[in-house]
């Protein structure tokens, strides 16, 4: 699509929105942000779907804000009867589309839980799965080594089997006292339940009365001179003291609560939980994300996702207060009329502040069944506090770091172009190949400004000329378009050319670029060691090696520009292969043109759908009963219908 068309798309859309939004009711729900090609790109919730939506498209916004807005082409709106309907419905669509926009509560930021399985011989096990199979759930451990820790204790102290399937005869845990050996004893329902019941007590935080009860056993086997097993009970009471007393801070109460709190700085947004347990602090976890929305909105959003699928909730939540926009001095507003000071205008905005921690609390109390609080004053309102700064310095540790290796990667660029003896470089332009013996062959090239990648600069290529697996071959082909086009557009030359390879792809470059093109740019190649990993610099034609440090910061930009550029072609070329399997799939079908392939594929969205749709679903696309019957046929694997 060209620009003009682009701009003609943009403004045809941007009137379907004005109408949309005339139309939007004054009530509750969720609305979904699309962009040109109908994905979803931002799922948000309102109390008032009209007031929202509209403010999108009225008023000034921040950058990232505005990055947001510029890609929306159409929006869906979805009418709750509450407030927690719409909190519920946001996060459930968050999690079904993945929107680029919204904040995320990645797979790999999903926490662990202890669970006690429901069986007739239970078990013991950490888990990040949560599931409805009526085992018990205790957590969530920020971290996965608490989590085993706590549940090495507790094999120590109550002996349930540890065997996923039963062995044959007794395991080494059976000698060591941590199973009963349900494979070969019969161990009673009611010894299974006591030992369920104590784990139970003990991660709910009865772990002092369990600490109670083993030193009054210790004292009792020492004065019984049965000194091994008193010594047995010690290490058990140590254990306990060395898992679960590692605490920073206590309330005089003892309730299990999870204290929020989170800052923003140039559009990132850091949230910090500290987890305490029976009053007492025991983990900590920090979040950092782009955020896009409104800040308190997407805040509120993470807290959702962390416990839309958390069976082992808290009795308590603190959240930080909504932030007061402070209008500035002299500032005067319209209210019933008359002129409001900026006095009255700060009252309002506290009320509106109010207003919504309100439909946050009973939004969240509701689906939760948790108290939900906004501590004001006191220690509670310190706890708070103390989360927040905790969010505030991670952001600040965040940007230093950024910081420190923009400074890296500025003197890395310096000093390689004195490495090279190439002078200054700051455009560099990486190539790699694809294929699968010499299957859909594709490169493709990557570019770096100053050290850091330029994505809209990226090019991808479809090898044209070359049969089978020949990688100097594809090399020549892609250099020599590349820098026609350069040529013939007049576009940047950049300062280095990096190719993945040694000798022969160097050589190849070299030969198009001088002796065909007359162009004379460093050309420097990247091998790789037996483990595929970068490992020697080489320039020059015959090429020799760059006596480069491999732990140079130099060394480091080279290898993030060869596994950028790999990661690309690769992903290029998986998108090739999967598109040829599509066509040739489709293509073998008697009946089935390129036309009719491009329509099937746009309304069903994918071969495995076509597959698994019914003749009728094909009546809108014009393909009557035998044509679809032979459709379905040729994909499920069976012989086609001879054509008549």
């Amino acid at each position: 699509m060209t620009e003009h068309e682009d701009a003609a798309a943009r403004e045809q859309s941007l009137e379907a929105i004005k109408h949309k939004l005339s139309l939007l009711p004054d009530k509750p729900g969720c609305y979904l942000m699309k962009n040109r090609e109908g994905t979803i790109i931002y799922v948000g919730k309102a109390k008032v779907l009209k007031n929202r939506v509209r403010s999108y498209f009225t008023g000034s916004h921040g950058a990232k804000t505005q990055r947001l807005v510029s890609e929306i082409r159409d929006f869906e709106y979805i009418i709750t009867s509450s407030n927690m309907e719409a909190l519920i419905l946001e996060c459930n669509l968050i999690k079904q589309h993945h929107p680029r926009y919204n904040v995320l509560l990645k797979d790999d930021k999903t926490f662990p839980y202890i669970k006690i399985t429901h069986e007739a011989q239970p078990r013991l096990e950490v888990t990040r799965r949560v599931i409805k199979d009526k085992g018990k759930y205790f957590g969530p451990y920020p971290n996965a080594f608490a989590a085993q820790q706590t549940k090495k204790l507790l094999d120590r102290l109550y002996p349930l089997r540890k065997c996923r399937t039963l062995p044959d005869k007794v395991c080494l845990y059976y000698h060591i006292g941590q199973c009963l050996a349900p494979c070969v004893y019969d161990i009673s329902a009611e010894t299974n339940e006591r030992m369920v019941q104590e784990i139970t007590r003990f991660l709910n935080g009865g772990h002092d009365d369990i600490k109670e009860e083993l030193t009054a056993k210790m004292h009792a086997a020492a004065e019984e001179l049965n000194f091994e097993r008193a010594k047995e009970l010690r290490d058990h009471i140590l254990n306990i003291d060395a898992v679960m007393e590692k605490q920073k801070i206590t309330t005089n109460d003892a309730v299990d609560r999870d204290v929020f709190g989170y800052a923003v700085d140039k559009g990132w947004m850091a949230v910090h939980i500290q987890y305490m347990r029976q009053g007492k602090l025991i983990e900590r976890h920090v979040s950092l994300f782009p955020y896009y929305g409104d800040e308190y909105g997407d805040f509120i959003t993470y807290v959702t996702q962390v416990y839309s699928d958390n069976p082992a909730l808290p009795k308590e939540i603190f959240l930080p207060s909504m932030p007061i926009a402070e209008p500035g001095a002299g500032t005067q507003t319209e209210a019933g009329g008359a002129a409001a000071t900026a006095v009255e205008a700060n009252a309002q905005a506290a009320a509106h502040a109010e207003a919504e921690e309100k439909d946050v609390r009973e939004a969240l109390e509701s689906w939760l069944k948790v108290k939900v609080h906004f501590p004001q004053r006191g220690l509670k309102k310190q706890m708070v506090d103390m989360a927040k700064d905790n969010a505030r310095n991670a952001l600040e540790e965040k940007f230093r770091m950024l910081e420190r290796d923009e400074r890296r990667t500025v003197k890395a660029v310096e000093n390689l172009g004195e490495w090279l003896g190439t002078g200054t470089i700051r455009r560099i332009e990486a190539f790699d190949n694809s294929n699968i013996q010499g299957t859909n062959p594709v490169s493709a090239m990557v570019v770096f400004v100053d050290g850091k990648p330029d994505r809209k600069e990226y090019r991808k290529y479809k090898v044209k000329t070359v049969q089978g697996p020949d990688d100097y071959e594809t090399m020549r082909e892609v250099i020599r378009r590349r820098y026609e086009r350069v040529l013939k557009e007049n576009l940047t030359m950049p300062d280095l050319i990096v190719v993945d390879g040694g000798k022969g792809q160097i050589s190849a470059a070299v030969d198009v670029l001088e002796n065909e093109l007359g162009l004379f740019i460093p050309i420097c190649g990247l091998v790789k060691d037996a483990k595929h990993k970068t490992a020697q610099l080489m320039i020059g034609d015959p090429a020799e090696v760059v006596p480069l440090p491999r732990d140079s910061q130099e060394f480091y930009l080279l290898q993030r520009i060869q596994d950028e550029v790999h990661r690309f072609a690769i992903t290029f070329h998986r998108e090739t292969r999967a598109k040829s399997m599509v066509v040739s799939q489709l293509d073998a079908i008697p009946g089935i043109g390129e036309k009719r392939r491009k329509a099937l594929l746009k309304h069903f969205g994918s071969v495995r759908k076509i597959k698994e749709a019914g003749v009728e679903d094909f009546k809108p696309l014009g393909i009557g009963e035998k044509l679809a019957s032979e459709i379905l046929r040729a994909l499920q694997g069976e012989a086609a219908a001879p054509q008549e």
